[in-house]
């Protein structure tokens, strides 16, 4: 429940705090004195909009902060855990932060939080009800809502929309494989044409990185047999090689004979190094069948096999040969499932048809369910509003067949009459503001006990209604609290009347501006307000008597 309400420099509030309590708690005080600000506040706490014209000094922050009591509040804690929110078994504070730049703060129990976590967690903590939310009474989803809490439908329905879920996969597995297939029918040729020529190429996997290492190396061993095939040539094997020309040289050292001293041994000398340079030449000849002699035509095969296969990968926009492949296997099974269409289509209907089937017989057995609550609803609600002075009251909750949808197969409707001979027609068209109000009401303190919220807000819910219709209103809010906590703002007295604790909201002109304040009402100051809401003047002997029969009344 919320227990505490501290709100600082926003609109004419300077500083003020409520400490709430169980039970009913009432806020009266003038027109204008600052109920709707209070109210406003809090939704900004909420995670309304945050709006700096309502920061009261523009040098200083506006500050709006509350405490919650959330002991055994099992699903919020549930979703604090989902979402890294500290959590506090005994209490929760909310708060929130607007600068005067606009930059706004959110915080839970002093730990910043984003905007949309601080709307999800105050969602689960107040209900708000004001005027301004009797429109919901209209709508479809809202009335969907309340006939699902009163059949005890959230288990069934969270069973469904796996179920839904499944039949909606199921379909559009089924709609996006008959788009494919239409489509691969369309392109066949051009597929088996693609994959023949992907075929054709026998590529292997990472075959154009095996290829670019080989090249590599092949790079290295043509380099090095052609160095020593040029050495060799020089040595060797050219018609003008070392041992050629030094062989030359030889016959003509012969030659000179005589001239050539023999101590010189120029001829041995020469015959050494020949010997020597055969020795290297076998050398040479030994290391080059090392490398093979073919390299630089493998080379030219590498490089041809390259540039095949990069032309391939760009047409198919690829930039492995892997990826080329995954894509023949695509290409393949396209072509196997164009092969197989019918059967496939045909498992896939059978398919639909059965998540279809299951889906349905669980929202049958959620129709059933609402239309029993539909019937006990009505039942109930025209009991509960008859005496909010709609005696004519006729109360029509229809559940009619619908498309299957995400929440089942029904369309939920409430129709009303308020006059004599009526037929009821929907509630947007039959009710007037106050009726609406007081319908909401009804339904309020019809669901109140499942209700897994806290605390409920009623903003002035009993506009447009005085003596008897009045009383019994504030009795029905006054039943609404022994489950939850209500909060009501009112300006009828009967209401006023039934609350555990009252605050009075009211203005106060210092020197320089007007103020709001807000103080919780001893016994006495509750007989002075009560009789200023009946008479307009607290002396009145006549409305402080009234005033206490009222006070009393909710005593017995």
């Amino acid at each position: 429940m919320l227990c505490s309400l501290r709100i600082s420099n926003y609109a004419l509030i300077d500083s003020i705090e409520l400490r709430l309590d169980r039970g009913l708690n009432i806020i009266t005080g003038e027109t204008g004195g600052g109920k709707s600000i209070m109210l406003g506040a809090l939704s900004l706490l909420l995670g309304g909009r945050a709006d700096t014209r309502s920061i009261r000094h523009t040098d200083a922050k506006s500050v709006i902060e509350a405490e919650f009591a959330v002991t055994g509040n099992d699903a919020l804690k549930a979703y604090c855990a989902a979402n890294d929110i500290e959590w506090d078994d005994s209490s929760m504070i909310l708060r929130r932060e607007i600068a005067p730049s606009g930059r706004s703060r959110s915080f839970i129990n002093d730990s910043p939080v984003t905007l949309e976590h601080l709307r999800a967690v105050g969602l689960r903590l107040v209900d708000i009800h004001s005027q301004h939310q009797n429109q919901l009474l209209s709508d479809a989803s809202f009335q969907l809502q309340i006939i699902d809490t009163l059949a005890d439908n959230a288990s069934r329905l969270d069973a469904y929309s796996a179920l839904y879920e499944e039949y909606r996969s199921a379909l559009q597995r089924l709609k996006m494989t008959k788009a494919a297939v239409a489509r691969d029918r369309e392109n066949a040729d051009f597929m088996q044409f693609q994959l023949q020529r992907i075929d054709e190429l026998q590529l292997s996997p990472n075959e154009e990185t095996e290829l670019e290492q080989e090249r590599e190396s092949l790079g290295e061993a043509a380099e090095a047999r052609a160095g020593f095939d040029s050495a060799l040539s020089l040595l060797s094997t050219d018609s003008d090689n070392c041992m050629s020309l030094l062989s030359r040289v030889a016959d003509t050292i012969a030659d000179l004979g005589e001239l050539i001293p023999a101590e010189t041994n120029i001829a041995t000398r020469l015959e050494t190094a020949r010997i020597e340079l055969s020795d290297i030449a076998d050398t040479l000849e030994s290391l080059a069948v090392r490398y093979p002699d073919d390299a630089a035509s493998r080379l030219d095969d590498i490089d041809e096999r390259l540039a095949t296969i990069n032309s391939v990968l760009r047409r198919h926009s690829v930039s492995t040969v892997t990826e080329l492949l995954e894509q023949a296997q695509k290409l393949r099974r396209r072509l196997e499932r164009l092969d197989n269409s019918s059967a496939i289509i045909s498992e896939l209907e059978r398919r639909a048809r059965q998540a279809k089937k299951a889906a349905v017989e669980a929202a049958g057995e959620i129709s059933g369910a609402r239309n029993k609550a539909a019937a006990e609803f009505a039942r109930v609600l025209h009991d509960t509003a008859v005496p909010l002075g709609m005696k004519n009251l006729v109360c029509d909750i229809a559940v009619e067949p619908n498309e299957l949808s995400s929440t089942g197969m029904d369309r939920v409707e409430f129709r009303f009459a308020f006059n004599k001979n009526q037929t009821p027609v929907p509630v947007g068209i039959a009710a007037s503001g106050g009726e609406i109000s007081r319908l909401m009401l009804s339904i309020k303190s019809i669901i109140a006990h499942r209700m897994s919220l806290p605390s409920i807000i009623f903003d002035e819910v009993d506009t447009g209604v005085s003596g008897d219709v009045a009383d019994r209103m504030g009795r029905m809010m006054r039943a609404i609290a022994a489950n939850i906590q209500v909060i009501a703002i009112t300006h009828l007295p009967q209401v006023a009347a039934k609350g555990s604790s009252h605050f009075k909201v009211f203005k106060h002109d210092t020197e320089t501006s007007t103020v709001t304040h807000v103080e919780q009402l001893s016994p006495e100051g509750r007989v002075d307000e009560i009789a200023l809401m009946l008479s307009g003047d607290t002396a009145n002997p006549a409305a402080r008597a009234a005033a206490e029969a009222l006070l009393r009344a909710c005593l017995d």
